[in-house]
């Protein structure tokens, strides 16, 4: 894709955590570094991490074939986990949530937070189940492939792929927003725009839709097509918890209180070295009030690629995980309203003053300007961003694998038969991998084949 435009960075350093008073722990590049960092804190997790993260070295290949394949069916599943040597204990561990697999593995509270606040980049809390593994693969596939960044920013993928498609005859329409797809006789014909306008396919056709399941099964097919059963099922799927972001504008790059900006790598994530904080965290959110103190992932995106911001200037974003979407109270005491309109700009002054207390004690003065999303903002600019979320549903044991969105739906095939999901409501999920979309496009290829 170097062709189109696209380059890749991959920083020395993957992530940080920095933790209240100064300390941190931070992932390298190389694994020997990582295992130092952890070390400030326990030889022991250090040395554990070293064997966590060989054992993602040797059964790469095989969590490889699992993301970039359609899902095993669930019966096969079990007998390969019953009839494979250790499939069991493979099992629980994916069952285990990060407090229980963070426990079982390592004695400090720093480094169950550096691995398993990953979980959370997928919505899963501590006591979530299924947290354990997701945040070992997280950052184990941090570790071993590094954190890489789009130079220029992360638009540059999707230009690049568009750059790519055109060179192929392809045709890429925006500002072309989809009503209805059309069905005859059993098979989708074409899909009608918001403008009015029919797009139509070919006799031999499909559709890929990589929209949220939600928008393709209820909005673009409906009852008439996919049965009131289906619809209702997808009417009750799972979002997960929203997410909140502040885009600043840098006089300079921010000073933290525990490790050099430039040292720190793209990603920091700031909490207090607790696993209960998290926990209360979620709490907070899923009974709708404003957390107290979120876990905010501050992203200096400057800092890895200097050519997103003027020469001595910064820009870095504030993603804030874990906001409600409907606003029902406020854990801060601070904050009277109860709706994102009224609560946005109060709240991002209060979690900047927090994160300048706390962590980064230059973050308030060298702000030049901000511009806060709210789940509702980001829902109303990303329509598959439904309730605020970035995951096309949450990630939850029965809205993976082979239940992902829905057992009906698992195989990337929409009930009529040229119509095809591809998109991170699909196995394995989200996250910039194009796996959904490769899987969806072996299905495809296998049927237009038939």
């Amino acid at each position: 894709m170097a062709d189109f435009g696209l380059e890749l960075i991959r920083p020395k350093v993957n992530y940080s955590h920095v933790f209240p008073g100064g300390g941190h722990i931070s992932m390298h590049r190389d694994l020997e570094d990582t295992v130092t960092s952890i070390g400030q804190y326990s030889k022991s997790d250090a040395e554990t991490w070293r064997r966590l993260a060989g054992d993602f070295v040797e059964a790469k290949d095989d969590i490889a074939r699992w993301m970039n394949s359609p899902p095993t069916p669930l019966a096969d599943e079990v007998d390969n986990l019953v009839l494979r040597p250790g499939g069991m204990d493979e099992y629980r561990a994916g069952l285990q949530s990060v407090r229980s697999w963070s426990e079982e593995h390592f004695e400090r509270e720093e480094t169950r937070l550096f691995i398993g606040a990953w979980a959370c980049h997928v919505g899963l809390s501590p006591d979530d189940v299924g947290g354990g593994h997701m945040a070992w693969l997280f950052a184990s596939l941090l570790q071993d492939l590094g954190n890489r960044a789009v130079k220029g920013g992360m638009h540059h993928l999707p230009l690049a792929l568009a750059g790519y498609l055109r060179s192929q005859g392809g045709e890429i329409r925006t500002d072309a927003r989809v009503a209805k797809i059309q069905v005859e006789n059993g098979r989708a014909t074409g899909v009608r725009l918001t403008s009015g306008d029919d797009i139509h396919l070919t006799p031999r056709g499909v559709i890929a839709s990589s929209v949220d399941p939600r928008q393709l099964i209820v909005d673009f097919l409906g009852e008439e097509h996919v049965g009131r059963n289906l619809v209702a099922k997808m009417r009750r799927y799972e979002w997960g918890d929203a997410y909140m972001v502040i885009y600043l504008a840098l006089d300079a790059p921010v000073t933290y209180e525990a490790i050099a900006t430039a040292e720190a790598g793209g990603y920091v994530h700031a909490t207090p070295p607790s696993l209960e904080y998290l926990s209360r965290i979620y709490t907070e959110c899923r009974s709708g009030q404003l957390p107290a103190h979120p876990f905010v992932v501050m992203m200096n995106d400057s800092t890895i690629d200097p050519s997103r911001a003027p020469a001595g200037k910064a820009v870095m974003k504030l993603l804030v995980h874990n906001v409600p979407y409907a606003v029902c109270g406020d854990a801060t005491g601070k904050i009277d309203g109860r709706n994102w309109s009224d609560v946005k700009e109060p709240y991002a002054d209060y979690l900047i003053d927090y994160l300048t207390k706390t962590y980064a004690p230059d973050l308030k003065s060298k702000i030049l300007k901000r511009v806060v999303h709210s789940p509702v903002d980001i829902e109303r600019l990303m329509v598959s961003a439904v309730h605020g979320t970035v995951t096309h549903g949450a990630m939850l044991p029965y809205q993976t694998g082979s239940m992902r969105p829905l057992p009906e739906l698992a195989q990337y095939r929409a009930p009529i038969p040229n119509v095809y999901l591809c998109g991170s409501g699909s196995h394995p999920g989200p996250g910039i991998t194009m796996a959904p979309g490769r899987n969806a496009a072996q299905v495809m290829l296998r049927d237009l084949s038939a």
